[in-house]
């Protein structure tokens, strides 16, 4: 009896230590899907109504990236059914077509057509490797969320605000970033042409690498921006800090370069250099006063950009 017991505890010490070994996978895999994957919640939250659940497509990535697509269900046990059997290493949601996709091959050429899908965002991680610092790439620390979390507060409200959308799905997207699926029926009856304004109005960062100011703002700045800012006011001076964007001359250039007023970067520079104040807090602090006392009006918006 003790062997056995031995034996499963190494098991479980193997199947769920902190070092993934890829061999396991199959086994994660089957463990998952049959003890821990939420078919209930899946199904309640998809079915609108059954045409909507059974017109789904849901689409597979298994093994060696094998990929594939068109697979529906009628009922939540067939979708347990099929998920099980498959056990894909990734599942991705698809739209609401005008047939089944499984029988999309019975269909008449045009006729197979996708109708509608709900509203997502996906915010990942390495959209922030330019204002990162303790981290990139795929690498992830509790720094870092900061930035996830204004990104979500910031959506949350212009979506719920600006929008009128009421039904919101915030998801850790399982690697590093976080999904918002917008359910609500307006949402998921949308054109392209819709989705795409939205994803405009939402966007302020316009510009490849070589651009240095990326974000360009005039007065009266619009309510939905101050919103913004007023978010970010809450977590800036713990960003600053956490980040170090203003601790070594590499970091404090950078910022410096936003300042279109040669002179002022230049004494800033003389001033960081000398090391007459430490913490880039401290340093910030300096940069906005003497922002707002040169009051350059040509860029009358430089210290919310």
């Amino acid at each position: 009896e003790m062997d056995v017991k031995e034996e499963v505890m190494e098991t479980n010490q193997s199947l769920f230590s902190l070092e993934y070994d890829r061999n396991q996978l199959p086994d994660l895999l089957r463990i998952y899907y049959t003890r821990l994957f939420p078919y209930q919640m899946y199904y309640d939250w998809l079915c609108y109504d059954a045409e909507s659940f059974s017109n789904r497509e849901f689409s597979f990535t298994l093994e060696n990236d094998i990929y594939v697509r068109y697979q529906s269900y009628d009922t939540r046990e067939q979708m347990e059914e099929g998920i099980k059997k498959t056990k894909p290493v990734k599942i991705d949601i698809g739209a609401i077509f005008s047939h089944k996709p499984r029988d999309h091959t019975r269909v008449m050429p045009g006729n197979f057509k996708a109708e509608r899908k709900e509203l997502v965002f996906d915010i990942d991680m390495t959209d922030y490797d330019d204002i990162r610092t303790c981290c990139s790439d795929a690498n992830i620390c509790i720094k870092c969320w900061t930035f996830m979390t204004i990104a979500v507060k910031i959506l949350d409200r212009a979506l719920r605000e600006d929008f009128g959308f009421n039904h919101l799905l915030w998801i850790y997207s399982g690697r590093r970033g976080v999904h918002c699926w917008v359910c609500d029926t307006k949402a998921r009856d949308l054109s392209q042409e819709a989705r795409i304004a939205i994803a405009e109005y939402l966007t302020l960062i316009k510009g490849g690498e070589q651009q240095v100011r990326k974000v360009n703002l005039k007065k009266p700045i619009h309510p939905s921006i101050m919103a913004s800012v007023e978010i970010i006011n809450e977590y800036f001076q713990d960003i600053v800090n956490e980040q170090g964007y203003l601790e070594t001359q590499e970091q404090w250039r950078k910022v410096l370069q936003l300042i279109p007023l040669r002179s002022l970067r230049e004494e800033l520079d003389q001033e960081f250099s000398e090391n007459k104040m430490k913490s880039s807090w401290q340093r910030w602090g300096r940069i906005e006063n003497e922002i707002r006392k040169k009051k350059m009006d040509k860029y009358p918006c430089l210290i919310e950009e």
